[in-house]
């Protein structure tokens, strides 16, 4: 199943709102995971410490907000509607921004809770993930009121879905982590070397 998923989607079928499940989870992680961060890198000195400090905040409304907006009524009416599917955009990438702001406005001494708030998000980002590939039926029954045809949603688009978030997600957060990690060992080294 899982290798039909990667035959180009759209055979005859044309999906309503934003398109398919893959083709929507893609949209979201090229904006939380690419667009997001790299607007947050650009204007890092915009944040204060006050940011920096509300990490543990950031990183619950983040994970609520993306595992609230996949369930499967909330999904469900994002897909059919373009104006709640572009609420569902809008309110995940300020989630995200706000996370991605708080992480690059730690102090860098603390640099361990923004590697502890990437492992977090990452995992249950992977989570999610991980579901779609894995559940053996769909989770997201969408059919034919909004795609248009009952064959649109399939099990393989799931799964597809599923394996764009485990592809993408990690290299976003892993790559942040080893930065972030780096930035605290060397801190570690000048406090070492200033007062050994």
């Amino acid at each position: 199943m899982l290798a039909r998923a990667l035959i180009p989607f759209g055979q005859g079928t044309i999906p309503r709102a934003m398109g398919h499940l893959a083709t929507h989870m893609m949209q979201h992680l090229v904006l939380m995971n690419l667009v997001v961060p790299l607007a947050v890198l650009l204007f890092r000195r915009l944040f204060n410490e006050a940011i920096g400090r509300s990490w543990p905040w950031a990183t619950a409304i983040q994970v609520v907000f993306l595992w609230g907006w996949h369930n499967p009524p909330a999904l469900g009416a994002a897909m059919a509607s373009p104006v709640l599917m572009v609420l569902m955009h809008v309110s995940l990438s300020a989630a995200a921004a706000w996370f991605w702001a708080s992480i690059a406005a730690m102090p860098r001494e603390e640099s361990w809770r923004a590697l502890f708030a990437l492992l977090v998000t990452g995992k249950l980002f992977c989570l999610l993930g991980a579901l779609l590939v894995f559940a053996p039926n769909l989770l997201f029954d969408l059919g034919a009121t909004h795609y248009g045809t009952a064959a649109a949603m399939s099990l393989d688009d799931q799964q597809m879905a599923g394996m764009v978030m485990l592809i993408a997600c990690p290299l976003s957060y892993v790559a942040a982590g080893i930065a972030l990690a780096g930035r605290w060992f060397f801190s570690l080294e000048q406090d070492e070397r200033t007062h050994g």
